[in-house]
């Protein structure tokens, strides 16, 4: 570990040539713009879906997702890469809490805020414990058979996300295959080198939208892209902040999701570190403490709960670009685009197949993730308990099992991170062997 707070960021001048760019590393600052903006990417159409599906300002949840992402750059010492963006945990309470009915903007939104603070506040505590203590007894909790499965599940919890969303018609279907295809088998994956290689989801999305607009506009064969939105809007414009209410029934139904987000964190922590070879665990308190007070933060500002994006983890796993550099750069730009409504309208223009095409690549890539942590981790399915687990983990959150109880519920992500935990503790119980 450094003496300094934070890294020196060395350039790393062959980095195209495909080598790995550590976290305390960095490439040409062109280069790094560029990969900002592909997080930038990346993290949209989660850090937008979240906040609508619980009628939230996206454009605010833009702006708070980079806030955050400082935050937490600033508390990990520019040590973890990661960004952070709105939560899809909070979806199922915050309807729950709130009564939205789905359409338009949730008028008990500061309801909801004030549960989602009090879900940063324990997040926090949390921190400050293994900051004090130790990891042991969260990796006791949440060994790697247990955090692959949770790391997994969210990505295969929001596959049918993904999937409905291109289901309209057969052209949309058809577009967001040639959206996977443009990502994934076409020219930037196969044949391109250097750079192009790396932003080959951003270089994918261009391409997609491109052809969308020449069928479309062009050729008249699907919903032609509607420009006028960004011709009408404005270029500068402030969010709308909204201020929290404290009740104590919201409080208490939220404050416990300060749990699922210390499995997302110690997932994609642990994943990050079994990618790049270099253990992260001295900063894992110190990222629970960051994303607990970037989740305060935007509460009070009236966006959503926020958390590690493993979308974005899953663009490092590809590119093989680790640099918390590129965070800053991709926060930064999440900053500016919150004050602009033109951008939040160009956005929109972006056709929902070509973004659930993407979505469909980048989700995948989550679900992989987890997996990954298995195999780095040498995790041995050949034991019962392990193999029972993992399954009954990936069913509950990929089937979105919910329970509810009077006015709580607790959707697929959530019963899978908590079964997953619990399960894991009783069996362990039984005998040794489980890893």
């Amino acid at each position: 570990m450094s003496d300094s707070y934070f890294p020196r960021w060395p350039v790393q001048p062959d980095a195209a040539e495909g080598r790995v760019v550590a976290p305390d590393e960095r490439l040409a600052w062109p280069q790094m713009i560029a990969m900002g903006i592909q997080h930038v990417v990346a993290m949209f159409g989660s850090t937008v879906l979240a906040p609508l599906l619980m009628g939230f300002d996206p454009n605010l949840c833009i702006f708070m997702s980079g806030v955050g992402t400082l935050l937490f750059f600033v508390l990990v010492g520019g040590r973890v890469p990661s960004y952070l963006g709105s939560s899809f945990a909070f979806i199922g309470l915050v309807i729950a809490v709130t009564g939205y009915g789905g359409h338009g903007p949730n008028m008990n939104i500061p309801v909801a805020l004030g549960g989602i603070i009090a879900c940063g506040v324990a997040y926090m505590i949390i921190g400050l414990i293994v900051t004090a203590v130790g990891t042991k007894w969260i990796e006791a909790l949440m060994p790697p058979v247990v955090t692959g499965a949770i790391v997994c599940v969210i990505g295969l919890n929001l596959a049918p996300i993904a999937v409905k969303g291109v289901m309209g018609s057969s052209f949309e279907s058809w577009m967001a295959l040639v959206t996977v295809l443009c990502v994934g088998v076409g020219a930037v994956a196969v044949f391109a080198r250097g750079m192009a290689q790396r932003l080959l989801i951003l270089i994918g999305l261009a391409m997609a939208y491109l052809i969308y607009a020449a069928l479309t506009n062009g050729a008249g064969m699907g919903k032609p892209i509607d420009f006028a939105i960004v011709a009408n809007a404005a270029w500068f414009g402030m969010p709308h902040f909204t201020a929290p209410v404290f009740e104590a029934p919201a409080m208490t139904l939220l404050a416990p999701i300060a749990i699922i987000l210390v499995a997302e964190n110690l997932g994609h922590i642990k994943a990050v570190g079994a990618m790049t070879g270099k253990s992260l665990d001295p900063y894992i308190g110190r990222a629970f403490i960051g994303d607990g007070l970037a989740t305060i933060v935007s509460g009070f500002a009236g966006g959503t709960g926020v958390t590690t994006y493993a979308e974005n983890i899953g663009v490092m796993a590809v590119t093989k670009i680790y640099s918390t550099l590129v965070f800053v750069i991709a926060a930064l730009f999440a900053i500016v685009l919150g004050f602009s409504p033109k951008f939040g309208a160009l956005i929109q223009t972006i056709p929902g197949p070509v973004l659930g095409g993407v979505s469909i690549v980048v989700f995948g890539l989550i679900a992989v993730t987890g997996a990954r942590i298995w195999v780095v981790n040498k995790v041995d399915f050949s034991d019962n308990r392990n193999l029972i687990v993992a399954a009954v983990t990936l069913v509950l959150g990929t089937g979105d099992f919910t329970l509810k109880l009077g006015g709580f519920a607790l959707g697929g992500i959530g019963t899978a991170t908590f079964g997953a935990i619990i399960f894991y503790a009783l069996l362990r119980r039984r005998g040794s062997g489980v890893v």
